[in-house]
């Protein structure tokens, strides 16, 4: 049973790892993945509905069989936002990650948090004033980002960097569902307090965090949608972080499928495997308009 607390983490760190740039690499393995994939439809659209990993190793070979005709059959590609301009979203994650109230984030933390955040750093090998700059949030993302990056999981394998990619050389069509202000906002708007608990779980799963990564990895590879769900989402219990992360998004996103099911045409729709796994996933909300998704891979 993942805890509550690593589940939190989960759900905030997949959200943020699709806003951070990188530059796109294929790999190859010997088995390739099959992960998961649905389809709705009716008489003249199709729209594929494809849950994504936003870092991968680079071992990983997912790119093939349904998911790749699905995709190169598509007149339109839609992911969750668009970091076309690294030099941009770099700036707006200073503009909104830095301190502005005068004061470090060490000096803002109670003392045993602070503790435990300065034998991490150390633990790291950087100095134990590395991120007193910054707010609260943004010192987790970085701090969840570089045991990732050590052991093989990187961006630049992950699902969007290689489908969008592949889209600006097709000259094929693109859509983002939300924008990167917007999904920064998601972080920067939590209140200090659940910022501040927020970077105590990163600190708490850093020394099991590449293993817990990889089990996200090892369900999403086999198509194991209800485990991904398990593993990202079902335990849950701050009902305003679901809220904020998961189930608003989710009830946005059918809405606007919703209103594309009505033009003409096939569409792949690329959004974090946790979207379109368990109760108040995508596909639960496009139920409720009436609209069957069907599993095809």
């Amino acid at each position: 049973m993942i805890s509550f607390r690593k589940s939190r983490f989960r759900l905030a760190l997949a959200t943020a790892l699709g806003l951070f740039a990188a530059t796109p690499s294929i790999a190859q393995e010997t088995a390739p993945a099959r992960p998961a994939m649905w389809k709705i439809a009716d008489k003249d659209t199709t729209i594929y509905l494809f849950g994504t990993i936003h870092i991968l190793p680079e071992d990983t070979h997912w790119f093939t069989g349904p998911v790749k005709d699905a995709f190169d059959s598509s007149d339109l590609l839609v992911t969750e936002t668009n970091t076309d301009s690294p030099e941009s979203l770099q700036k707006l994650f200073i503009e909104k990650g830095m301190r502005a109230d005068g004061t470090s984030l060490r000096a803002s933390l109670p003392p045993e948090e602070r503790a435990a955040f300065e034998k991490a750093l150390s633990g790291m090998g950087l100095p134990t004033e590395a991120f007193d700059p910054f707010e609260a949030w943004y010192a987790g993302l970085l701090l969840s980002l570089l045991p990732l990056k050590a052991a093989g999981f990187d961006k630049a394998n992950g699902v969007e960097t290689l489908i969008d990619a592949k889209a600006a050389e097709e000259h094929k069509a693109r859509k983002a569902l939300e924008t990167p202000e917007y999904q920064i906002e998601l972080f920067d708007g939590m209140p200090v307090d659940s910022q501040n608990r927020y970077l105590g779980e990163v600190l708490d799963q850093l020394p099991t965090l590449r293993e817990d990564v990889a089990k996200v990895v090892t369900a999403w590879k086999a198509g194991r949608a209800d485990e991904l769900a398990r593993l990202l989402n079902e335990d849950e219990s701050d009902e305003a972080m679901r809220k904020a992360f998961i189930t608003d998004r989710n009830a946005t996103w059918a809405k606007w499928l919703e209103a594309r099911m009505e033009e003409p045409g096939t569409v792949f729709v690329a959004v974090g495997a946790g979207h379109l796994a368990g109760e108040g996933s995508v596909q639960d909300q496009l139920a409720k308009a009436g609209i069957k998704a069907t599993r095809v891979q």
